[in-house]
């Protein structure tokens, strides 16, 4: 078990690294972020845009809560990512940004995570089922590159910080 840290130090990281994160984040503008979003969007589902698999968002609009970040946002498609900040979606995904993370990197199932209420979901159940099939969908591999191997990257270190975490002191 090399290369694994200390379970105290790994347990802090866990704590402290998503608060270390949110502070610079809150500073900088929601229209800043929310280009970021559109920008990340629009390259992680271009497939799915082309062949016509977001229509189902149209005029929908879909709250995301990342909540150990303080992010907030809703997203919806007419032909491009719209983002705004929260409002009135008919469904909501809430998690933290480490639960998250893995999902994207198709390191966790969210079906697995919400059943150990670690993903919530609510509001338009069809709606969200919608949504948790198209990302179920989206094959990893045809993101571009620096996209799929920053995640998956990020989502391996969480998973070795996580086991350190886990591991019981002797």
């Amino acid at each position: 078990m090399q290369g694994l840290l200390p379970n105290s130090l790994a347990k802090k990281i866990l704590n402290i690294g998503p608060k270390a994160l949110s502070q610079p984040l809150a500073l900088i503008p929601f229209s800043l972020k929310a280009d970021l979003l559109k920008r990340i969007l629009t390259l992680m589902l271009a497939e799915q845009a082309k062949d016509d698999e977001l229509e189902f968002l149209q005029d929908r609009w879909v709250a995301i809560e990342v909540e150990d970040l303080a992010l907030t946002f809703e997203v919806s498609y007419n032909g491009s990512w719209l983002v705004r900040s929260l409002q009135n979606a008919e469904v909501t995904f809430k998690s933290d940004s480490k639960a998250l993370l893995l999902v994207a990197a198709a390191k966790e199932d969210p079906d697995t995570l919400f059943f150990q209420r670690k993903l919530s979901i609510e509001g338009d159940t069809e709606l969200g089922l919608e949504v948790k099939n198209l990302l179920l969908g989206v094959e990893f591999d045809s993101m571009p590159t620096a996209i799929s191997t920053a995640v998956t990257k990020l989502a391996e270190a969480l998973q070795s910080v996580q086991k350190s975490a886990e591991l019981q002191v002797a």
